[in-house]
């Protein structure tokens, strides 16, 4: 699969000015060449993926991490098996110590089993890695917190096309990466799987990016059009949207990543997965005049002006219509509970 458009490239930004508001404005992918250039745990990696080993270990707390552990022949995707009744790999509780070890005996082997941690919150396994391996937050967008930071670690791994609700900034600290980037438009087609089971979390795209077969998937010939690659050296890192699909490719014998996810709504508002799960219960199935009628009610509430549904209602009047805010929500959810639990 050969994919055109390579995703924008921006050099030289200092890790202690990244242009956040801009990045957010153009909310379009962006590889911020060499921002993690410095940081120590990049710097151990281009000696040898054994010195990023030791490095990582002497940060170990000796917490237990959930790590993915499959055969050779998965060669790392990480995905369904073959009849798509349950995944082709193991999850197990392990110290992180002891994942390291593992991928260290394999990284002269060219077919080693498939070994990954992904999405661990960086602190609570490697407390103090940050004080040699971070970025500043100090712009106002941030102001209600800091960015949820997690590390990824394993040899060489898919994770097939997703996305995620935060925004991202991915960096690739030890090893290379490629990311394939695409709209959420594009949901259609990169045909989802299953929202339950799912390898990572999320629903995946279906189709096989090395070998596509357009025959079973023909619309992924459209969503090639949109798509976008962003290959990474150590040191390089990615920024991508809320709600971009990515595949992620590791292709070194040893691979670290650690990544950023915020957003930048309130967190006092619900999750819209959960929304997601609630139509698909009660809006779905429902006779085909129904759901367009709908259709009409949630494009008037929701996806359409906010102000509209509120304008000719005095203030004391407005309830739910007006403006979320903490309180509103709380009032909101207990009614939600009460109606569900009837």
């Amino acid at each position: 699969m050969e994919i055109q458009r390579k995703t924008k490239v921006i050099d030289g930004i200092c890790p202690d000015s990244i242009p956040w508001q801009s990045l957010m404005e153009d909310c379009q992918p962006v590889v911020l060449k060499g921002l993690a250039r410095n940081w120590a745990l990049c710097r151990a990696g281009k000696k040898s993926a054994q010195e990023a080993i030791n490095y990582l270990k002497s940060f170990h707390n000796g917490k237990t991490v959930s790590a993915y552990q499959g055969a050779p022949d998965i060669k790392g995707k990480y995905f369904y098996n073959k009849d798509i009744s349950g995944l082709n790999f193991d999850n197990h509780r392990i110290l992180l110590d002891q994942v390291l070890d593992r991928i260290g005996e394999y990284l002269e082997n060219d077919n080693p089993p498939s070994i990954y941690v992904g999405s661990t919150t960086l602190d609570a396994c490697l407390p103090g890695l940050r004080a040699e391996n971070d970025l500043v937050f100090d712009d106002p967008m941030f102001e209600s917190g800091a960015p949820l930071t997690s590390i990824w670690i394993g040899n060489r791994s898919i994770a097939s096309a997703h996305y995620d609700a935060p925004n991202n900034l991915a960096c690739c600290v030890v090893g290379k990466r490629r990311f394939t980037l695409f709209p959420p438009d594009q949901i259609d087609n990169l045909y989802p799987g299953p929202l339950e089971p799912t390898p990572g979390g999320q629903a995946v795209s279906m189709v096989d990016f090395s070998n596509p077969d357009f025959d079973q998937y023909p619309r992924f010939r459209e969503a090639l059009a949109s798509a976008q690659v962003a290959d990474l050296e150590p040191g390089d890192a990615v920024f991508y949207p809320s709600l971009w699909w990515h595949q992620v490719e590791a292709f070194s014998p040893f691979n670290v990543l650690i990544n950023y996810w915020w957003s930048t709504s309130p967190q006092y508002l619900g999750t819209p997965m959960n929304v997601l799960y609630h139509a698909l219960m009660s809006l779905r199935d429902r006779p085909e005049h129904e759901r367009a009628g709908w259709k009409h009610i949630f494009d008037y509430y929701i996806f359409g002006d906010p102000e509209r549904p509120r304008a000719h209602l005095p203030a004391h009047a407005e309830g739910a219509l007006g403006k979320m805010d903490d309180m509103k929500v709380r009032q909101l959810r207990a009614m939600l509970l009460h109606k569900l639990n009837r």
